[in-house]
């Protein structure tokens, strides 16, 4: 049918009229550009400041902190069709969704942007009349903004599938039902309370209290269902969590307490059980793990941070050592043994070797280019185990010194003991051909093995690092004391450069340096270092002319 002069196509004044009556903005974003445009109600959404049109630099100055790692990755040029779904703050402190689609032609994004609430098609459960899944993770999430401790209780129905076989699924739900109003009346109103699964409840309440018998309390009490008495019993996990700017997202805060769900289940009917990281070793836990970790690399999440190396005669700044951490998106800044154990199992260790070995490269570059007294910094690499013998490492090592315009030994590879004695011989030559190249090398965690003492000589190795623990307690411990003091006068013997590691407060560093220690590095001096953190840190020791160190630790 011709549409003639009346025309039932799309109109561009009804079409934002629709909009904006639809609290509901759109966009589109051009990389190339740089260009976030938008089309309806973004004003009346609290976007006011980045309409009509923005920087990517903008968009992610309003993206929630547990995102921005996931912004930075998903506003760069994607394959067509890849989605993007991002939260961002709106106007009053209210959650929006940045949603969208890549185009086909790879160079274009265009999506929504709308209040979280308007992708859920309704808020509470039908049965209970407690708020769904969905919107308790939206309302939490708002909810732990607030600079304050909460706690989350999530409580599973124990047998729902016999009570299902023995009552029928409609008498089964009057169970629901009832228990629902029960968790209603033992809460305050403050608190968030929604059904969260078939048989399970949940409760975000305010404060660190012992929500968990409160609940069970309110739940567990005698029922009577069409002439059955029914004893209902819960399995119960809690997890406690800080609000704020670095608070867990709701999402992973009710995945923790889930967790800790089925470790109560573990001990029979009617457990409890309260989250720790040892549970992150359940199956069900590791798989998700898993699933995010394959994707993690080439998302850009896994990373350097850097810990300092100062000078124990002057307090300089000597280097740093380039450790890996993982941004989750969801579950936050993860350390290495959270999670490099299971990438050796899937055989993701040589792609993570690589991406180190290539940021810290790129990173001290970056920093030597815009500080000319960091020249002299050097930056060290840890090999993961049998890495030293991976295809490509030397070709590898070398073009990244020259790429970088690296000067010899700045680039420093530590390997640990044990991994030179799986195969002597063959380390020998891999190591002498890596320092032709131009890197630094540096025997980790010396003191915690023997077998090498033979061999030492023969390495071409110019650092000693002390085992942390050896460090830590040399205090206590006279064997521990005695061990530093043999590996410091065997560095000197052999011109080798010594680093102590685990380096807690400045008494510890003035031993060290009466024991003739060369050099020391731990948390008395800082934590491993975000980039931007490290370049901070780095400033700073340049204009003190040392860096900080704690007194006490």
């Amino acid at each position: 049918m011709a549409l003639g002069n009346d025309r039932r196509g799309w109109d561009a004044a009804l079409t934002l009229e629709a909009l904006g009556a639809a609290g509901v903005a759109l966009w589109t974003w051009s990389p190339s550009e740089d260009r976030i445009r938008f089309t309806g109600s973004a004003r009346t959404l609290g976007l006011g400041p980045l309409a009509p049109e923005c920087s990517s630099a903008a968009l992610r100055a309003l993206v929630l902190p547990q995102d921005r790692v996931l912004a930075e990755e998903l506003l760069r040029e994607q394959p067509p069709h890849s989605e993007i779904s991002l939260r961002l703050r709106m106007r009053g402190g209210e959650i929006g969704v940045w949603r969208g689609v890549w185009l086909e032609e790879g160079s274009r994004a265009a999506g929504v942007v709308a209040p979280e609430t308007a992708f859920a098609a309704s808020e509470t459960d039908p049965l209970t009349g407690l708020l769904d899944r969905r919107s308790f993770v939206a309302r939490a999430r708002e909810r732990l903004q607030a600079d304050s401790p909460f706690t989350l209780v999530v409580a599973d129905l124990d047998r729902l599938r016999r009570l299902n076989e023995a009552l029928g699924h409609e008498r089964a739900d009057l169970v629901l039902a009832a228990l629902g109003a029960r968790l209603t009346a033992a809460f305050p109103p403050e608190s968030l309370m929604a059904r969260v699964g078939e048989d399970e409840f949940a409760v975000l309440a305010p404060g660190l209290i012992p929500a968990g018998p409160q609940l069970r309390e309110a739940l567990e009490r005698p029922l009577r269902i069409a002439g059955f008495d029914i004893h209902p019993t819960l399995a119960v996990g809690a997890v406690e969590a800080q609000g704020g700017i670095e608070a867990p997202d709701a999402a992973e805060l009710l995945r923790r307490a889930e967790l800790a769900v089925e470790a109560a289940k573990t001990g029979g009917r009617g457990g409890d059980a309260a989250y720790g990281r040892a549970m992150e070793s359940d199956g069900l836990s590791r798989l998700a793990l898993e699933a995010d970790l394959r994707g993690a690399v080439g998302r850009g999440e896994i990373g350097p941070f850097f810990q300092p190396v100062v000078r124990l005669s002057t307090g300089e700044l000597s280097g740093f050592e380039a450790l890996c951490r993982w941004r989750h998106p969801r579950r936050g800044l993860l350390p290495p043994d959270e999670f490099l154990p299971l990438a050796e199992e899937m055989g993701l260790m040589e792609e993570i070797g690589e991406r180190m070995l290539r940021a810290s490269a790129r990173q001290l570059a970056d920093w030597q280019a815009r500080h000319p007294p960091a020249w002299e910094l050097t930056v060290s690499v840890n090999l993961s185990t049998g890495e030293i013998h991976r295809a490509g490492l030397i070709e590898d090592v070398a073009g990244l010194i020259a790429k970088h315009r690296l000067r010899p030994g700045a680039l420093k590879l530590e390997i640990t003991e044990s991994d030179i004695m799986r195969d002597p011989e063959g380390a020998a030559v891999v190591l002498k051909a890596l320092r032709a190249g131009g890197a630094g090398l540096a025997l980790d965690d010396f003191g915690t093995g023997f077998s090498s003492l033979s061999y030492l000589t023969r390495l071409p190795f110019d650092t000693l690092k002390i085992d942390r623990y050896f460090v830590r307690t040399m205090g206590a411990n006279p064997g521990s004391a005695k061990i530093v003091q043999s590996v410091v006068k065997l560095g000197q013997d052999l011109n080798l450069e010594v680093v102590a590691e685990g380096v807690e407060n400045a008494l510890m560093a003035g031993r060290l340096l009466e024991l003739g220690c060369d050099y020391g590095q731990g948390f008395g001096y800082a934590p491993p270092l975000s980039p931007q953190e490290a370049e901070v840190y780095l400033n700073e020791s340049y204009v003190d002319g040392q860096a900080p160190v704690r007194r006490q630790g």
